[in-house]
């Protein structure tokens, strides 16, 4: 692992454009030589939907990967795990499938035999092939994301974690904090090895699910997911420490000493911010008693942002029902239609709102009637 992040402009999902690019990018970042090993190819599959919603990485990304480690002598493997993930999930909606099977790549089941690994001392399990593989290649979004701000390289990594198991963390760490933290010690026990984030078309507003498709125009790697993660953030606007892996990773010394490390090549990094990026509103709250007395008096919970549910645009899929990590979220006995949230059990991980694709959920205060 090095500090070098390199970016590139790019403004279209052609695979031979994609794939020169990648090919310079990973030269000039010095990526690892893949030539007669075992690759994973790890995009970010939130849910399987069309390519035009930029809710996962474009298929066109992921092929130029693939092709580009093929030519290099690389055997490749690509999977995911979704925030639901079905039984013999394949990305088919999302174009990926399709990618594998024009390119021969063996697309792997994350949920089939994981293994343990631990975290902070809790066993987690995640997918086989992480370790079956000689390397890692990470293909995260340019994604707004509710609970963490922005959604990149580290965030990327949860996607090994198969099924309801993600979830589950956000039960276990309730907070920004201390799930920044936990994505931070996930990435510590297995970084992968390679990070690219397709920004050809990211999403700004209500990410990572429910955001709207916006162009960027970047191809951006790096072997330093906390360096690529800096680069990335800035040019959606947002601090570098308003983002709370950034902030954790950075005060651990983890990746980098301090921000002035990066070795930045690419355009001036003034000209790649995103003019008038929408981004999720950065909470202003720093004091941590009040942080306490907010998540515990059920006046002042209602001042902060949870899930209200649009009832006319909901088709009942029950998704939000189903990955609600501590069951807040139920259905009314006589319409499915109807989703109710118990308020005084949400964790405010804002996990509802990334599975609905029917743009049924939206995180906004609910207070006075707004």
């Amino acid at each position: 692992m090095n500090n070098r992040v390199a970016a590139r402009v790019c403004t279209e999902y052609d695979p031979a454009v994609i794939q020169k690019l990648v090919s310079e990018i990973y030269s000039v970042t010095g990526g690892p030589d893949v030539k007669g090993r075992t690759v994973l190819v790890k995009p970010n599959i939130l849910t399987d939907d069309d390519p035009v919603r930029c809710i996962s990485t474009h298929p066109a990304v992921v092929e130029a990967v693939i092709r580009f480690l093929q030519e290099k002598g690389a055997s490749v493997l690509v999977g995911d795990s979704p925030a639901v993930h079905l039984n013999r999930f394949r990305a088919e909606k999302s174009g990926i499938a399709a990618v594998c099977r024009s390119t021969g790549a063996e697309w792997v089941d994350f949920t089939e035999n994981p293994v343990e690994i631990k975290i902070k001392r809790r066993k987690l399990r995640i997918a086989a092939a992480a370790l079956k593989a000689d390397l890692i290649i990470s293909l995260p979004k340019f994604k707004n994301h509710e609970l963490m701000y922005f959604t990149g390289a580290i965030k990327n990594t949860l996607g090994l974690v198969p099924g309801f198991g993600k979830a589950r963390q956000h039960a276990i760490y309730h907070d920004r904090e201390s799930f920044g933290d936990f994505l931070v010690g996930l990435n510590e026990a297995i970084t992968p090895h390679y990070f690219l984030i397709d920004g050809i078309m990211g999403m700004e507003g209500p990410g990572p699910g429910n955001g709207y498709p916006v162009k960027v125009g970047l191809l951006i790697g790096s072997t330093n997911p906390l360096a690529l993660d800096i680069v990335a953030s800035n040019a959606a606007g947002y601090e570098t420490m308003a983002i709370p892996t950034n902030k954790i990773a950075l005060e651990r010394k983890k990746w980098l000493a301090g921000e002035d490390d990066i070795v930045y090549d690419g355009p001036d990094r003034a000209s790649i911010l995103v003019k008038n990026f929408r981004k999720i509103p950065v909470s202003g709250i720093k004091n941590i008693a009040l942080q306490f007395v907010l998540k515990r008096v059920k006046p002042l919970r209602k001042i902060e942002k949870r899930p209200v549910f649009l009832h006319d645009k909901c088709t009942g899929c029950q998704k939000c029902v189903r990955i609600c990590p501590v069951e807040a979220i139920k259905p009314r006995q006589d319409n499915k239609k109807h989703i109710v949230l118990t308020d005084s059990k949400c964790i405010r991980c804002y996990c509802c709102s990334e599975v609905c694709s029917d743009d049924a959920i939206v995180i906004r205060r609910k207070l006075f009637g707004v």
